[in-house]
């Protein structure tokens, strides 16, 4: 009877290794508006996920050291983690701001150096930021993406993502972050015939003004796209993180939108 509980607690514990948590936040306006007490919080919601993608990083304004504050605090939980920031994005056109990706080093390592891609710098406001990860000797792409306002049409940049897998050939890219776009808009679908599917469907993942007979969530505008191929989805959801707080305008104190995730392995 010993043996089979070892057994099974052996495969229990090598399924859960072999599976990766990622996370995809946009957190507003993250630089010096986050008190202590605010990215406490963050780390406590984030810290039992294995790569961390956030958006609306700050181009200024204490933006890249808010963001190592924030891996100090995670250090400080149990596990080592690690981090990059990227440049300021390019466009003069609309809000520049940088990206940032976290992640525990036991689970995944970086392969080679991050970029913010050119490539379309001039139809995409805030060009996406890539970070090549290595899982159980697989990799995986991460394209960290903070589209423009809804009101500004994000479709018109979005339309541009088709042609990033024929671009990057070998490697297996997973598109994430805040797209101001539901991920029922046509734009997707040229991704969708290349065998890409999204992780939430009818999610609402972006803070109303005021809950209404405790409905407190507005618009489809966060989520994953992958390629059914290449990853195995096991789990997927959001965090409510705003029950946390007395009020709305509380909770946006930490952000307007709350964070997404996605579980998986690597086929």
């Amino acid at each position: 009877m010993k043996r089979i509980l070892c057994l099974v607690l052996l495969l229990f514990t090598f399924l859960s290794f072999a599976q990766t948590k990622v996370l995809s936040w946009n957190i507003e306006n993250f630089g010096k508006s986050k008190s202590d007490i605010h990215l406490e919080y963050i780390a406590k919601t984030i810290s039992t996920y294995d790569i961390i993608a956030i958006q609306e990083v700050v181009a200024g304004n204490g933006g890249a050291q808010t963001v190592a504050k924030l891996a100090t605090i995670l250090n400080q939980k149990g596990s080592k983690w690690d981090y990059k920031i990227s440049d300021p994005t390019s466009s003069s056109s609309y809000k520049t701001e940088r990206y940032a990706f976290i992640w525990k080093t036991h689970k995944a390592k970086l392969k080679n150096k991050p970029w913010l891609e050119k490539k379309f710098s001039v139809e995409i406001d805030r060009e996406p930021y890539f970070a090549t990860f290595e899982i159980n000797k697989k990799t995986i792409t991460l394209v960290n993406f903070h589209a423009i306002t809804k009101n500004k049409q994000p479709e018109t940049e979005i339309k541009y993502f088709k042609f990033l897998p024929n671009e990057y050939p070998d490697l297996n890219l997973v598109f994430l972050g805040d797209f101001n776009c539901p991920e029922k808009h046509s734009v997707f679908n040229p991704l969708k015939k290349m065998g890409y599917d999204s992780v939430l469907k009818n999610q609402k993942t972006t803070l109303k003004h005021k809950c209404k007979n405790n409905i407190c969530l507005a618009s489809e505008f966060d989520n994953i796209f992958y390629k059914t191929l290449n990853l195995k989805v096991n789990n997927s959801g959001i965090i409510k993180f705003y029950e946390d707080f007395d009020s709305l305008q509380s909770a946006k104190k930490i952000s307007d939108h709350i964070p997404i995730w996605v579980e998986f392995s690597l086929n």
